[in-house]
């Protein structure tokens, strides 16, 4: 059965770091209905087993799949290191991930080859961005760094205030002083920390997001399955969060610019949601 190209697309992440990659959708899929799950409760996933990784992914997964998407995004670089291949082979739809968008994206960035990955310790522990990387460009010098305390800073909502210098100088010290032309945030919560990263790294260093890229392979693959949306018609986009309604609209206003988001709570592994 054809899916209907009115279908929304549904983007999945731990929490509210795909949001970055959501602002990107609004502004060049301006036809696109969106449909995020954010997995707030339990986030962060990047100090967690891969077993759990994969439960909580596929329940994020089966609920939009639920709701008719037409494509999954998963906007979590953990969750796309562990699930991307697992998802693709039991899902009905398209499913794009984060990190070949990031990689491609330093690749062609980068003049050195010397190339930093700053994510949670689950996507540096799978190595995913050094495979990636090298796939493109075998003479690449990967510099991986985990950096767990910057996903809670976001989802808390810290990520604005000055006090947490501290924080971002202790957990880049180990790569401030080596040599680096381009930084990977490979985490889609980094970028609301995007201005407190690059103070703390080597002048003239390169960061780069996943998101752009990310949506460019959107593009691409609705083009080319005959997904894209030609009705002009998209609907507001629909938030759930496993977690706190209000710590999560707060985010959104904020880095997306909508002045009254519509944000429900889901509760994921079980029907319904309120």
């Amino acid at each position: 059965m054809r899916i209907p190209n009115d279908a929304p697309i549904g983007v999945i992440d731990s929490g509210v770091g795909g949001l970055t990659v959501v602002k990107e959708m609004l502004q060049f899929l301006p036809a696109e209905t969106i449909i995020y799950i954010g997995d707030d409760a339990r986030c962060p996933y990047g100090p967690r087993s891969v077993e759990e990784v994969k439960e909580f992914t596929m329940e994020m997964a089966t609920a939009l799949a639920e709701m008719g998407v037409k494509m999954l995004v998963v906007a979590c670089n953990t969750a796309t290191a562990v699930t991307l291949d697992i998802l693709r082979e039991q899902l009905p739809f398209p499913v794009l991930g984060v990190i070949e968008p990031g990689a491609r994206a330093a690749a062609h960035v980068s003049t050195t080859g010397k190339i930093a990955v700053l994510g949670t310790v689950g996507t540096i522990k799978s190595k995913a961005y050094e495979y990636a990387i090298s796939a493109i460009s075998t003479d690449a010098d990967i510099i991986p760094l985990a950096c767990p305390e910057f996903v809670p800073l976001v989802e808390s909502g810290q990520y604005k205030q000055m006090n947490i210098q501290h924080i971002m100088k202790r957990s880049l010290q180990p790569i401030a002083h080596l040599e680096f032309d381009t930084a990977i945030l490979g985490c889609t919560h980094y970028p609301l920390l995007h201005d407190q990263i690059q103070e703390q790294l080597p002048v003239g260093v390169n960061i780069v997001s996943s998101a752009y890229e990310t949506v460019r392979d959107v593009e691409n693959t609705l083009s080319g399955l005959d997904l894209a949306n030609i009705s002009g018609e998209r609907k507001a986009p629909i938030f759930y969060t496993t977690g706190q309604l209000e710590v999560f609209e707060s985010i959104a206003i904020d880095w997306l610019g909508i002045r009254s988001p519509d944000v429900r709570h889901i509760v994921l592994g079980k029907p319904g949601c309120q």
